[in-house]
This record gives structure tokens, sequence and C-alpha cells, in this order.
């Protein structure tokens, strides 16, 4: 005997479209999260290391040099990684960890709003990448077509 499932929206007519929409729900924040990445990490490879490496350097993260051309990479490579779901959780849990020092370390004594140099925007994507971490790159991901993940 097969259950019919009972729809709990109140515009049942649009249940075809949520249900043919939902599987791509998670690849579309995945890949649009991997792609915000990349213009911070492409200004910073491609002209913006030195800024870069002052700056960390005026907020004591040293090695200023090293760090500015890892978190320069890493937003980069790794941005595009996310979006496209190759090695998602190794880039994603990386990415957590930039945007836990961007959010606590360096924004945070500037208060909430984001338009006053607050920790607003990075505390929004460090969760949406502490999401991405837990969910890895899930079906439509070059991770899913591998044998194994991280």
């Amino acid at each position: 005997m097969r259950v019919q499932r009972t729809s709990r929206r109140i515009f049942r007519a649009l249940d075809p479209i949520y249900d043919l929409l939902e599987p791509l729900t998670y690849p579309m924040i995945r890949f649009v999260a991997g792609v915000m990445m990349i213009p911070h990490g492409y200004g910073k490879v491609f002209g913006g290391i030195e800024g870069t490496t002052k700056f960390f350097a005026s907020a004591g993260l040293e090695p200023a040099f090293f760090l500015a051309w890892y978190v320069g990479l890493l937003e980069l490579i790794g941005g595009i990684c996310v979006a496209f779901g190759f090695l998602t959780r190794l880039m994603s849990v990386q990415l957590v960890g930039l945007l836990a020092v961007a959010t606590f370390y360096i924004h945070l004594p500037s208060g909430f709003l984001w338009v006053k140099g607050g920790y607003e925007y990075p505390l929004f994507w460090m969760i949406v990448m502490i999401a991405i971490t837990i969910q890895g790159g899930a079906k439509l991901s070059i991770d899913n077509l591998m044998s194994k993940e991280f």
C-alpha cells in the first residue's frame, strides 16, 4: 500500500515547483558563497598583497606576508573549490577560520553594523561556511563524483 504525502503548504498548487527546485537550493547557496569569496582573494593576489601585508602587520597578524598570501590564495582558490563543490569541507573549514579571525579579531571592536566596520558581514559568511563545512559538497558537486570526500 502506497502512502500519499499530504502537503502542508498553504498554496499546494506550487508544490510541483518547490519539489522541482528543492534539490538546487543547497548547491545554489554553496556556489554563491564560494563565488563571493573569489573577488576578495583576487584583489589580494593580483595587486593587493602589499596593502594586505601592511594591514595584517598593523593588526598584529604575523607573519603578515605569509598570512596575506595564505588568505588571498584561500579566498581565491578556496572560493572556486567551494563554488564547484571540490574539496568542499577542506576549503570551507579554512574559510571558517579566516572568517572567525575577521569577525572576532578585526571587526568585533567596531560593533555589529557592517556599514560601521562591524562584524555583521563576516559573521554571516562564517555561519554560511560552517553550514557548508557540515553539509559538504552534496549531490551536485565534484566531491560527489569522487569515491571519498573530506
